[in-house]
C-alpha cells in the first residue's frame, strides 16, 4: 500500500522527532487538571467546519477564563467575533452549554476508553465523532481516528474510499475509522500518532 510505504519512510525522517514531541505534549496535557481539559474541549468545538489554526488562535487569546467567565452567550459571542472567529454565535452557544461540564476530566477518567467518545457525542452539543476524537487525542487517548477533510482526501487519493462523503454519518465514520486502524496496525503506531503523519503529508504541518 502506497500510504504505508510513505509513513514508514517518514518514521525514519526528522519528522519523527517532531511527532514524538507533539505526542508528549498531549500526554502532559492529559495529566493536567480539569480547566486545561475544558480549554481543549473548547478548542475542539471551535475547529468544526474551520481550521485548527483558527481554533488555536482563539484558544490562545481567550484562554480558560475567556471560555468560562462571561455574563451571557452574547458576551462570549462578542469575544469570538473580536478575534475574527467566523461562527461566533453558534460556537458561543455550544461553549456556553458545555460550561456545565467544566469538570470534564473528572467525568471522562471514570469511563472506559470505548465509552469516552460516546459520552462526549451524547453530552457535548457541537461535538461529532471527528471533534470528540480530536479532543481525546489531544488529552492523551490515541485510539481514535480524526477524519477531517485532509485525511478523507488522502484516503480517496490512495483509493481506500471511493468518494469523500458530503455528510458523515456515524456508520460511515466508524467504517472509515477501521480503514485507518488497519493502516495504523501495518505501520505499528496508534491512530492518534498516525493522524499526525497523515496530516503532515497533506499539509506539511504538525499541529494539534
Amino acid at each position: 500500500m502506497k500510504i504505508v510505504k510513505k509513513i514508514n519512510e517518514l518514521k525514519k525522517s526528522p519528522l519523527k522527532k517532531i511527532v514524538d514531541k507533539k505526542l508528549t505534549e498531549f500526554i502532559k496535557l492529559g495529566k493536567k487538571e480539569n480547566k486545561y481539559w475544558f480549554s481543549e474541549l473548547c478548542f475542539c468545538l471551535l475547529t468544526a467546519n474551520t481550521s485548527a489554526e483558527l481554533g488555536l488562535k482563539v484558544q490562545t487569546e481567550l484562554g480558560y477564563k475567556g471560555f468560562t467567565e462571561f455574563k451571557d452567550e452574547a458576551e462570549l459571542a462578542l469575544r469570538l467575533k473580536k478575534v475574527k472567529y467566523r461562527f461566533y454565535n453558534r460556537r458561543a452557544h455550544f461553549i456556553a452549554l458545555a460550561n456545565k461540564y467544566k469538570n470534564i476530566k473528572s467525568i471522562l477518567i471514570k469511563l472506559k476508553n470505548n465509552e469516552k467518545r460516546d459520552w462526549l457525542i451524547k453530552n457535548i452539543k457541537g461535538l461529532g465523532y471527528k471533534e470528540a476524537s480530536h479532543f481525546l487525542r489531544n488529552v492523551g487517548f490515541f485510539d481514535y481516528a480524526i477524519l477531517d477533510k485532509h485525511i478523507l482526501t488522502l484516503l480517496k487519493d490512495n483509493s481506500l474510499i471511493s468518494e469523500i462523503p458530503k455528510s458523515m454519518t456515524p456508520e460511515k465514520y466508524l467504517k472509515y475509522e477501521q480503514i485507518l486502524k488497519k493502516i495504523s496496525q501495518e505501520v505499528n503506531m496508534t491512530q492518534g500518532k498516525l493522524d499526525l503523519y497523515l496530516w503532515y503529508t497533506k499539509t506539511g504541518k504538525v499541529l494539534k
